[in-house]
């Protein structure tokens, strides 16, 4: 029987439409039936991450465990989450379910690792730089890191609220072209695209620098997971 992939959404929605995208996009499948069945709760009664860690905000954990229970009952058999903030609540998560969990954050260290790449450039929100999700993964990994400068943060965030999440395509993105210029500067062989609103940033903004899309690596681990063949693999 066929193997199912649970996707917990809605941080944010156009994140979680952009993984289910590249898990179809990136099967190696000739029909409808040969694709991988996928279940997805776009939940967007889940508070926002980086307000709950920076500012107090909202716990978005209890709302992150409804749906991961949700896809359990639906017949997921791998669970995995497009938001690289969420994963800060991880450990308090995965509890909750027995259906494995997969952690966007390690899968990534796995990949970078894997080509090679010495040190990285993190682009995030300020939940998903200050939590020190990244960091902690990639300092067991033995992964060199850098981030941008507290002005050029503030770009960042700009383009992940103010430009993905808001739909605004018209946005200047002078201050992010310059966050990239820095890390580059600061030695970083390759972008991190720590937010999944990110790669949706470089789609829709035609952003061309060399980059690793935690998204994308981790849509190939899901579909390896359950037994599906990855395109080129």
């Amino acid at each position: 029987m066929k193997k199912t992939i649970g996707i917990v959404g809605g941080m944010g929605p156009l994140a979680t439409s952009d993984l289910f995208r590249k898990i179809v996009e990136i099967t190696d499948a000739a029909s409808d039936q040969e694709h991988v069945r996928v279940c997805i709760d776009n939940n967007t009664e889940i508070p926002d991450r980086t307000a709950a860690i920076l500012k107090g905000g909202k716990d978005p954990v209890p709302e992150m465990v409804k749906s991961a229970v949700r896809l359990q009952g639906m017949g997921a058999d791998v669970l995995i989450m497009p938001c690289n903030t969420a994963h800060y609540f991880y450990d308090r998560l995965t509890p909750f379910v027995d259906t494995p969990f997969l952690n966007m954050i390690e899968e990534t260290a796995k990949e970078i690792k894997r080509r090679g790449i010495k040190k990285v450039g993190l682009l995030a929100t300020d939940g998903t730089c200050q939590s020190g999700v990244y960091k902690t993964v990639f300092d067991a990994m033995g992964i060199e890191m850098c981030a941008p400068s507290p002005v050029h943060q503030s770009a960042v965030m700009d383009v992940i609220y103010k430009g993905v999440k808001a739909g605004n395509l018209s946005m200047d993105l002078t201050g992010f072209y310059g966050a990239m210029e820095e890390l580059f500067a600061d030695g970083a062989e390759v972008l991190v695209l720590g937010c999944t609103e990110l790669p949706v940033a470089f789609d829709l903004f035609k952003i061309d620098k060399p980059n690793l899309d935690p998204t994308l690596v981790l849509a190939k681990a899901a579909v390896r997971f359950v037994g599906a063949k990855v395109k080129g693999e």
